[in-house]
């Protein structure tokens, strides 16, 4: 079965020089957690999105796959 990719947050991590683990400690979560999201086997909730997206300072729709701020 095809894992379906969700979520951006390892890509936007990357664009933003950010770690899982910096990730983690700002959302106080653990990384095996943080992990699980970047690898698009769970999904954070959406205040979580909007949370990551405020920490990373972008729109939370850059986080979702497909989501285009046109």
């Amino acid at each position: 079965m095809e894992s379906r990719k969700i979520n951006r947050i390892k890509v936007v991590l990357v664009e933003n020089g950010k770690t899982g683990k910096w990730l983690a400690e700002q959302v106080g979560k653990n990384e095996a957690t943080v992990s699980r999201w970047c690898s698009n086997r769970m999904q954070p909730s959406l205040d979580m999105l909007v949370k990551i997206a405020e920490l990373l300072k972008i729109d939370p729709r850059q986080l979702i796959n497909g989501g285009n701020n046109d």
